[in-house]
């Protein structure tokens, strides 16, 4: 009876807005989400341990491409979002939503430490009956077999003292296309009621809600999608290998073959792949296959297709290149075109190969005013005719759409496409992946 109480009286204040939500992690799925809820009329916590963050929402000022900061800053001004470094913050939420990191500690080994941790501050602080919903990337079973467990050892039981669901992110930086609201919410809890309580919530901000039978189903949704594009983008990278040494054009070839209306689907070559999901989560389903006697060929096998290609970009360089000339400027050197986000990005790949073999390295990037990772130091430079045509070759490496590619082709002497933005041109300085 008591827990039928506290699920009912959770719902009516989750259909009414009157739950505090919390967020715990402030990036890229955290933050956008955070605001989602906001515009919403829900009062909404920040938690993050990084206090660069917190600094930034508390000044006003976004660090998210996706959240306009005069957005951000009438979420602020108004009270709707608050930021706390200090997870005794949680206290007053009604709805925690994790949103944290999980990288690889090696190749094929998932991290869910920043999962762990978190879960471990939220049991000491939550607020008993809350909803707990994850949503950080992770492998099938760790809602059940690892986050459950963690609350139980602080004496709390689900169905009781809290309701703990997950629900996929799916969130795609700077797709003006799809924000937040428009992609359909996956929800699986661990009960029935886990799941009624998470879909009730995201029905608030989001336009369709898919529920499904359990967490771990939700679990195996992210890593589904992911692991798709990671094999196709593998596959076409190879035919694009293949297609150069036949001396036959890929990008003509993905044209043709798209103008099929079904059973096709349209994927395409590039210098690798990077961001936080596809590089990594398909190794999380691979780790977790392998625990059940599964090994994933195809998986590994696209795995080691993409990571080489930052080296097989600097290897058709040298094929370009006269002897002697090593002068080089990489254009665009974010994950993906019109972002800020430099996550696992190939073309900081290709600049340290290109740095090892003692090629003199320059970049542009209009979003990316320095570079101050790992071995690279370097400021961007101007793109303009006397910069452009100093280099021995351009390396076209993300095509963000505020580029000025006529510039390019005029002044450049070289330029090795990656991204195909000189789709059709029959010029012969011109070469593409």
């Amino acid at each position: 009876m008591a827990e039928n109480s506290s699920f009912k009286g959770l719902l009516e204040r989750i259909n009414g807005k009157k739950v505090r939500i919390a967020v715990v992690g402030l990036g890229y799925v955290g933050l956008p989400l955070a605001m989602a809820f906001v515009k919403k009329g829900f009062r909404v916590l920040g938690v993050d341990v990084d206090k660069d963050r917190i600094r930034h929402i508390r000044n006003k000022e976004s660090y998210i491409t996706d959240v306009p900061a005069s957005e951000l800053k009438r979420a602020v001004t108004s009270g709707k979002l608050t930021a706390r470094a200090d997870f005794g913050a949680l206290r007053g939420a009604d709805v925690i939503i994790i949103c944290v990191p999980t990288p690889l500690k090696r190749r094929y080994t998932p991290d869910i430490s920043y999962i762990k941790q978190a879960v471990v501050h939220i049991a000491r602080h939550i607020n008993k009956g809350s909803l707990v919903v994850l949503e950080s990337t992770t492998y099938p079973g760790t809602t059940e077999e690892v986050i459950l467990p963690l609350f139980e050892r602080a004496g709390l039981r689900h169905g009781r003292d809290f309701y703990l669901c997950f629900s996929p992110e799916r969130i795609d930086p700077g797709n003006r296309s799809y924000p937040v609201h428009k992609i359909p919410k996956v929800v699986g809890g661990l009960t029935r009621e886990a799941g009624a309580l998470a879909a009730a919530l995201y029905r608030h901000v989001i336009a369709r809600i898919v529920p499904v039978s359990s967490a771990r189903v939700a679990e195996t949704v992210k890593l589904l999608e992911n692991t798709f594009r990671l094999v196709n983008i593998g596959l076409i990278n190879e035919l694009a290998m293949m297609a150069h040494r036949m001396k036959v054009d890929i990008w003509e070839i993905i044209e043709a073959a798209k103008t099929k209306p079904f059973g096709f689907m349209p994927f395409y070559p590039g210098p690798g792949v990077g961001g936080h999901c596809i590089p990594k989560d398909p190794l999380y389903l691979y780790w977790k296959a392998r625990h059940h006697g599964i090994n994933l060929r195809f998986v590994r096998l696209a795995s080691e297709v993409v990571s080489r290609m930052p080296a097989y970009v600097v290897e058709r360089l040298n094929g370009l290149l006269a002897p002697g000339k090593k002068n080089v400027l990489v254009v665009g050197v974010t994950y993906k075109k019109d972002t800020k986000d430099l996550r696992k990005s190939p073309a900081l790949d290709i600049i340290e190969i290109l740095q090892k073999g003692k090629y003199r390295v320059a970049y542009h990037d209009p979003l990316i005013p320095y570079l101050r990772l790992g071995g690279i130091r370097l400021v961007s430079r101007p793109l303009d005719e006397k910069t452009v045509g100093s280099f021995d070759c351009v390396i076209i490496a993300t095509g963000h759409s505020a580029l000025d590619y006529r510039l390019i082709r005029r002044s450049a002497r070289l330029i090795f496409d990656l991204r195909n933005v000189y789709r059709g041109s029959a010029d012969t300085k011109i070469h593409r992946l």
